[in-house]
């Protein structure tokens, strides 16, 4: 019952909060922590322990970092080598140097303002990239430079947490508060009794099975769940396979969201890669919003109160010297005019990873917890500042800019995400339309339902994704809202009308061609949208009718032109006949006429003239 009850608080809260902020222009991130902090222990008091939510919420990180490494193919991955090395190794390098002088100035030990430097030059990942995302910066320069800083940052937090022990000056604590946080910080991590060596070769193992089985057996398996056709099954699946490596990491003691990216990037090129995709997003989205409201929640205003000036002067002074290094590193690296400062105020706050350091800091005897407790609240209430600088940005600074469009860093998106062509369905009518676009050199995005189909295809070259795109989030998730023309080549007839009238709901601007199994199927395509609409076997047919004419001795122009007056005629009246639906006494009679009509016609085309093009027909007896 209570933990029913605060399900129903955490997503009120949500479901209230962020609308209003929304409208107001504040942003969803900024909507979670206002109403993580009205329901935290501090004001309504309707949460009691928002920590305990806070380590399941930040499942929701892995979750985004899993998604994230599914668009970036280690190739891209090596392309950025220079962005994500030169530029974050700096900025951490920069921002960590600058801190623990600051803390030398006050005359801290050497090892305790190192230590506060590394925890506090790490950036939100969950709100930068929430943010950017938000405001369709992700592909932009300081997108793609945010995100080198945040992956940098993010693998980075493996080797600080081995190199935390080193700087320990302080005796062991023997608070129980100290040893509760300890205790947590060590939870499901069955090697840190080991000696370091083997921790090494375990860690080791550890990421090599990611690496081989995101490699080799996730490709059998989704394959074998997506011929279930149970799409349950395969959202189960995809849940079951990122925590199942959250699980693994956590056991060996490194990041879970590490291990989740990891595995991302192995399966980037996977053809069940946008079905991963729209399966998990939702629950990301859903963590992630916990995850700001446990962040929200977990302020500790008593301490606050208690030491206002301190954690203010912490909170503004990290803020603006962060700020202050972004910028001129984005200067450096020629981030455009607007972008450098979406890249600086998007990164000037602590991290959900600072507090792991800080749990580590504690355990190992680096901090006192006082300090530890300080930084926690000056970490979160960063976080909290966060949205408000980027609306103070987006309001002042950015409108002196031209609009950034432009993206910085020479790297290609993933095709698949931004291709103008969407195929749906690849068997022999969906292959001639894609084999035509790619001879031209037009890239495309190619759905298919069928995972045996899809093993064929990829055989002979083609780069086919496994998904239903009668579904909104997947098509969303291939690119549809980016291009220009959705061609539905399904062989079943439902399916394809039900992708039509998602398609035209969802993404009106999107030019849907498909293909007509017969006049009444044209006419409902008709009615449903459809830009252009091919009738199945027609042209075919027409095309063997024109050469059986020859065969039986008409000449190569008169053939030409009883197939092209009888095309034109037919189209013709298959429109007109669409009036008449409803009617079936009309629609025969309609028929009727039609069929005496073209009669007339092909008749008086045969009787007509001969001119000079005509010859030049029967000449040659070529189209």
């Amino acid at each position: 019952m209570d933990s029913l009850l605060q399900a129903f608080i955490f997503l009120t809260a949500g479901v209230i909060a962020v609308p209003i902020a929304s409208r107001l222009g504040l942003g969803s991130v900024l909507g979670y922590l206002i109403a993580g902090v009205i329901i935290g222990p501090f004001a309504l008091g309707l949460l009691n322990d928002a920590t305990q939510l806070m380590h399941f919420a930040e499942f929701g990180v892995v979750m985004m970092l899993f998604l994230i490494g599914l668009e970036l193919q280690p190739s891209l991955l090596w392309r950025m080598r220079i962005p994500i090395l030169g530029l974050g190794g700096l900025q951490m390098l920069v921002t960590t140097a600058a801190i623990a002088g600051i803390g030398l100035f006050f005359e801290l030990p050497w090892q305790t303002a190192v230590a506060i430097g590394l925890v506090l030059s790490l950036s939100s990942t969950a709100i930068a990239l929430q943010i950017l995302s938000e405001k369709h910066l992700m592909n932009a320069g300081s997108g793609k430079s945010s995100f080198a800083v945040l992956l940098f940052q993010d693998i980075a937090v493996i080797p600080i947490i081995a190199v935390l022990p080193l700087l320990a000056i302080i005796p062991p604590l023997a608070d129980s508060n100290t040893e509760a946080v300890i205790h947590h910080a060590n939870d499901g991590n069955l090697i840190a009794h080991l000696p370091g060596w083997q921790q090494a070769v375990i860690i080791i193992f550890a990421v090599m099975t990611i690496i081989l089985a995101g490699r080799f057996l996730t490709r059998p398996l989704f394959r074998f769940i997506a011929d279930s056709k149970l799409r349950e099954l395969f959202t189960a699946t995809a849940l079951m396979l990122v925590i199942g490596i959250a699980l693994l990491m956590t056991t060996v003691g490194l990041s879970p969201a590490l291990g989740a990216f990891t595995a991302g990037v192995v399966m980037a090129n996977s053809e069940y890669r946008h079905e991963l995709e729209a399966n998990i997003d939702p629950f990301k989205a859903l963590l992630l919003g916990l995850f700001f409201i446990s962040v929200g929640a977990s302020i500790d205003f008593n301490l606050l109160s208690e030491r206002p000036l301190l954690i203010l002067e912490i909170v503004l002074g990290l803020v603006v010297l962060k700020f202050l290094i972004l910028l001129s590193l984005a200067a450096l690296f020629k981030i455009p005019g607007g972008g450098r400062y979406w890249f600086s105020f998007a990164l000037a706050q602590g991290g959900e990873f600072g507090f792991v350091l800080l749990s580590s800091s504690l355990e190992n005897h680096v901090l006192p917890k006082a300090t530890v407790d300080i930084l926690t609240a000056a970490i979160a209430l960063s976080m909290v500042l966060t949205p408000l600088l980027i609306l103070l940005n987006e309001k002042l600074v950015i409108p002196r800019f031209k609009e950034e469009t432009t993206p910085d860093i020479p790297e290609d998106h993933i095709e698949e995400q931004e291709n103008p062509v969407i195929i749906a369905g690849f068997g022999r009518y969906g292959q001639i339309v894609g084999r035509l676009l790619i001879a031209n050199d037009i890239p495309v995005t190619v759905l298919d339902h069928s995972a045996s189909h899809i093993e064929r295809v990829r055989r002979f070259g083609f780069k086919v994704f496994y998904g239903d795109a009668a579904r909104e989030d997947l098509l969303h998730t291939a690119g549809a809202a980016h291009a220009k023309v959705l061609v539905i080549a399904v062989d079943d007839r439902e399916k394809g009308n039900a992708i039509l009238r998602m398609a035209k709901h969802n993404f009106p601007h999107l030019k849907v061609h498909t293909r007509a199994y017969d006049a009444m199927h044209y006419h409902q395509l008709k009615a449903d949208g459809a830009d252009y609409i091919s009738r199945e076997l027609f042209l075919s047919s027409l095309r063997v009718g024109e050469k059986t004419l020859l065969a039986l001795g008409m000449r190569a122009y008169q053939a030409k032109r009883q197939a092209l007056q009888f095309a034109k005629h037919d189209q013709a009246t298959t429109d007109r006949l669409g009036e008449h639906l409803e009617d079936s006494k009309r629609y025969v009679s309609e028929t009727r006429q039609a069929q005496e009509e073209v009669l007339k016609i092909l008749r008086g085309d045969r009787q007509a003239p001969r001119t000079s093009e005509d010859h030049a027909w029967d000449a040659t007896g070529h189209e």
